[in-house]
């Protein structure tokens, strides 16, 4: 027996096997339990770690709202303390001002008196004036003096105005002969604008007979140079032919070459003839062996035309079919990218997603506008007054804004809200923005360091209310010192807000220290925003791609189906080229050199040699065109069809 038999008998025999066999057993159970406690771990890292996180944020939020509430209502309380201390202290002031103001009302009733005493003085010294002018009157001194010198004032002031008025009539009548030399320039202008295009006509005239008088006189010349040649024989300018007698010379020579061609043409004529009687047999059997496949292929041709004019008609674009598909799958990508973006920023901001269920059937869901939060901007620019903003704002940050108080109240009866909210419906809110001089005063003490925080973010107009009610009156300053200088002024007296969180309220009260837990929501936000502007904007994009393909889907299976069709034709018409091409007598099919020879040279016996000549080299050039045109346009067919 081998060793591994041996111990095994050996064991069998002590009674250890059985521990071996539990033991192998249990190994298998614990494996089985790691498995699943792997899977629980992973279940918990997946999916339990995540919602106990979220819970976990939840609760912080809970408590910081819970503390905040307690915050607020320990301040509410200090402020109506205050407020008391306040009213009662100005009700103390109010009453001393009132004892100052009879003691006022007093002595101005005693200046009242005195100067009533003094009235009845001054009418008695008028009195007494009165009677010493009377008798300066009865004597004849300055009184009289004076009436003469207002006397001639008045003849002067008459003079003077005579004076005006006449300057006024010349002057209306300088206007009116102003006017008429105006309308008389404009109608100078006029005529001379016409005077000048029909100028320019009687030029344009001027030139065109003086060119021709030029031309004229060139031929004339020319004439007359040529008659001088014609009657000496001598060349009338240097540089010219020999006259008449070169010309005669040259003539002769071209008549002795083309009589040369004329009987090279002959000899020429005579050999195709020979050609003729010796392919005759061979061109006819070609002639009748290929009609019925010229027939056929001309055919085949026609309906390709037809097939091709069909899917330009149908406006079949190779390749669009495909560019769709692909910008389809694109948008697609994007969506999802700008979706996963959406979502981890969303993770980093809480109390940011606020869902609700449809009230009322057919419910029109624009009227909820959002969280206060998702419905401004705030530019790259001002990104460092996020803090101050966040502020600001505080839990009104977090507010629904609807459009009325009725869709408000349906939201809250009927929506399902999974939490408290605080809605802003923009009919009923009572909106206040500081005033225009508010605003200047203070930007007047600290120039370029004092914004109102309304100016600072950007909103759509319909939700300006709301706007307004959360930004309008605070001010973002850009340090502590401004913000004291500017809030307890007593031009402005507006509630203010550092650039690092500082709080100055114009009653008196200071906060701040630390940097709030919340620090960079508002750039989050302004991220997200823009993410799911973009978000909605690839969404319309792929609905508006998805809308053309179906609409355009059955014109798209229209042109396949004829394109198919048209690469049925085109692989007929190759077979049959194929069919003509290996024809035995395929070398003088019609078209070819030597049928066109016979075909051509058989016309000759029945007219002259040189105009018969002349026709047939016509008629060859003309089908040697028509067949490269044919070659020309099946390639064209075929490449198309290719690309199809």
């Amino acid at each position: 027996m081998k060793p591994q038999e041996i111990l095994a008998m050996i064991e069998e025999a002590a009674g250890t096997r059985m521990f071996e066999d539990r033991k192998d057993k249990a190994n298998k159970t614990m494996a089985k339990k790691e498995l699943k406690v792997q899977e629980i771990t992973e279940l918990l890292k997946d999916e339990i770690d995540p919602k106990l996180e979220k819970l976990r944020q939840e609760k912080r939020a809970f408590m910081d709202f819970q503390q905040t509430q307690n915050d607020m209502e320990r301040m509410t309380k200090l402020v109506v303390a205050y407020d008391y201390v306040k009213n009662k202290e100005r009700s103390k002031q109010a009453a001393g001002d009132y004892d100052a103001k009879a003691q006022r009302i007093s002595s101005i009733e005693e200046s009242a008196r005195k100067l009533k005493h003094e009235i009845a003085y001054i009418q008695e010294e008028v009195k007494k004036v009165q009677m010493q002018r009377d008798k300066e009157l009865r004597k004849g001194g300055k009184f009289q003096a004076l009436e003469d010198e207002i006397k001639k004032q008045s003849h002067e002031v008459v003079r003077l105005n005579t004076v005006i008025d006449l300057k006024k009539s010349s002057m209306d009548e300088e206007a009116a002969k102003r006017e008429a030399l105006v309308k008389s320039v404009t109608e100078l202008e006029a005529q001379l604008r016409q005077k000048t295009q029909l100028f320019e006509k009687v030029q344009q005239k001027y030139d065109k007979a003086n060119t021709n008088l030029t031309k004229q006189s060139d031929e004339v010349n020319q004439k007359e140079e040529l008659l001088q040649t014609l009657l000496t024989g001598v060349a009338s300018k240097e540089g010219q032919e020999s006259g008449y007698q070169g010309q005669l010379q040259q003539a002769e020579a071209r008549l002795t070459a083309a009589s040369t061609e004329r009987e090279q043409a002959k000899l020429k004529i005579s050999h195709l003839e020979k050609r003729i009687k010796e392919e005759e047999p061979r061109a006819k059997k070609a002639k009748e062996q290929n009609s019925g496949l010229l027939k056929d292929l001309e055919t085949l041709k026609t309906q390709a035309g037809k097939l091709e004019a069909q899917i330009i008609k149908l406006g079949y674009e190779p390749g669009k079919d495909e560019e769709r598909h692909q910008e389809e799958r694109q948008l697609q990508d994007k969506i999802r990218t700008l979706q996963n973006e959406a979502d981890a920023l969303k993770r980093k901001v809480l109390n940011i997603d606020f869902s609700y269920s449809d009230p009322s059937p057919n419910f029109d869901r624009s009227k909820v506008k959002g969280l206060v939060a998702q419905l401004f901007t705030l530019d790259e620019k001002f990104s460092q007054a996020g803090t101050a903003l966040e502020i600001c704002a505080g839990g009104r940050l977090y507010n629904v804004v609807v459009d009325t108080a009725e869709t408000g109240s349906q939201l809250l009866q009927n929506g399902k809200l999974k939490k408290r909210v605080t809605i802003i419906p923009l009919n009923k809110i009572s909106a206040l923005r500081a005033s225009a001089e508010k605003i200047g005063a203070a930007q007047s003490l600290a120039p370029g360091k004092v914004n109102l925080a309304l100016s600072l973010v950007g909103y759509d107009h319909e939700v300006t209310a709301a706007m307004e009610y959360v930004f309008g009156t605070t001010l973002i300053c850009a340090d502590a010192e401004t913000a004291k200088k500017v809030t307890f002024d007593p031009a402005v007296r507006m509630k203010s807000v550092t650039l690092e969180g500082d709080v100055y309220d114009p009653a008196g009260t200071l906060s701040g220290g630390s940097a709030p837990q919340s620090s960079g929501v508002l750039l989050i936000l302004g991220k997200l925003n823009e993410i799911n502007k973009e978000l909605e904007r690839s969404v319309d994009a792929l609905a508006q791609l998805q809308a053309i393909v179906a609409r355009e889907k059955k014109t798209m299976d229209a042109a396949k189906k004829v394109k198919q069709e048209l690469d049925l034709k085109t692989h007929e018409i190759t077979l049959t080229e194929d069919q003509i091409k290996s024809n035995s007598a395929s070398s003088v099919r019609p078209g070819s050199t030597s049928f066109y020879n016979y075909w051509t040279l058989t016309d000759f016996r029945l007219s002259t040699p040189s105009k018969r000549w002349e026709r047939q080299l016509q008629k060859q050039r003309r089908r040697s065109k028509k067949q490269k045109h044919d070659k020309m346009k099946l390639h064209r067919m075929l490449r198309r069809s290719k690309r199809i």
